[in-house]
């Protein structure tokens, strides 16, 4: 329903049987498009790539941060709150201002892979250093792993800052949009760059679900059973910094969803990864299509940045976490 709704609601309404019948036709179970062109040119132009990605890159920041909850063995981790968003976030602004000061002829081969590929590499560097900040005498330190987290987004928020400086007019009102986070830029080029390297990684962290839900257990119970440890940390470390990198470099820095999303759905149905982390992606798909009709409606005919929002409800969302973890501590 609320795919549809993201279909139909806009500055240019489209009824939502017409959506349906437009989407039934062009999967090929329909007889004919019975739309006018004018709603079929907005529906597949515009609306139908910006609702995908909003659902894709929901899907893969909720189970993002499911799979890293589970490593890291603490709620609390998130691809943000640990700092791979700002890594990312700081790989790409890297490829906005550096792309300005290579040859035309080079910015025009790597203007489409160059801030995807950036935007991974630093949010792989990020995963990879905070985690290992983390561990500990064989086990991880939840309080290090969040400190790491908060002074390399105070680092990447310092290097964005400096990169801003630096940038001409159109590089800064490029890097400040993006900051915001928004789905608003999508298109079926961007869609399938992503779903290159998304889709891949994601069936492949879904199938984690046994050996995460024998981690659960422990370091060294996950041994016992045969779970490759080392193997599994490697897997989960590169394959989430490669999603939450793509989808950064797609639609800049969506904050707290890969937090909130896994979290209401633990509290749901319990923490089993096989239930988990499917549950996860589907609410944090259907999160982002809320958080994205609301960001174009709420201030219609301007257009809110989706990031704004889920910040505005997930920074409360993670302090009544870290309120409940403080009484559960000293109970």
């Amino acid at each position: 329903m609320l795919f549809i709704a993201n279909l139909s609601t806009g500055a240019f309404a489209i009824p939502a049987m017409e959506v349906v019948r437009a989407l039934v036709a062009m999967s090929g179970l329909g007889s004919s498009l019975d739309v006018g062109a004018q709603e079929l040119a907005v529906l597949t132009g515009i609306r139908l790539p910006r609702a995908i990605m909003a659902a894709g890159t929901g899907a893969g920041l909720a189970l993002a941060g499911a799979v890293l909850q589970g490593l890291f063995r603490n709620p609390l981790a998130d691809p943000g709150v640990i700092g791979i968003s700002g890594g990312a976030a700081f790989g790409a602004a890297v490829a906005i201002v550096g792309l300005g000061y290579l040859p035309t002829g080079w910015r025009e081969t790597l203007g489409g892979y160059a801030l995807p590929a950036t935007a991974f590499v630093f949010a792989l560097i990020t995963t990879l250093v905070v985690y290992r900040f983390g561990r500990a005498h064989g086990g991880s330190s939840v309080a290090t792993m969040l400190l790491a987290g908060i002074g390399f987004n105070a680092l990447a928020l310092s290097g964005i800052g400096f990169l801003s400086f630096i940038a001409s007019d159109e590089q800064l009102r490029n890097l400040a949009f993006w900051n915001l986070g928004s789905v608003g830029g999508a298109t079926w080029n961007q869609l399938a760059l992503s779903a290159v390297a998304c889709v891949p990684a994601g069936i492949v962290l879904l199938r984690l679900a046994p050996p995460l839900d024998a981690l659960a257990l422990g370091f060294a119970e996950a041994r016992h059973v045969g779970v490759d440890v080392i193997r599994l940390q490697r897997t989960v470390v590169v394959l989430s910094a490669l999603m939450v990198g793509c989808l950064v470099a797609s639609t800049g820095v969506i904050a707290f969803l890969g937090l909130i999303a896994p979290h209401i759905v633990r509290l749901a149905i319990g923490p089993a990864h096989s239930r988990l982390l499917p549950a996860s992606a589907l609410l944090g798909a259907a999160l982002l299509l809320a958080a994205d009709l609301a960001a174009r409606t709420l201030f219609a005919p301007a257009e809110l940045p989706v990031g704004i929002l889920t910040t505005a409800a997930g920074a409360p969302f993670f302090l009544w976490l870290l309120l409940r973890s403080r009484r559960e501590a000293f109970a």
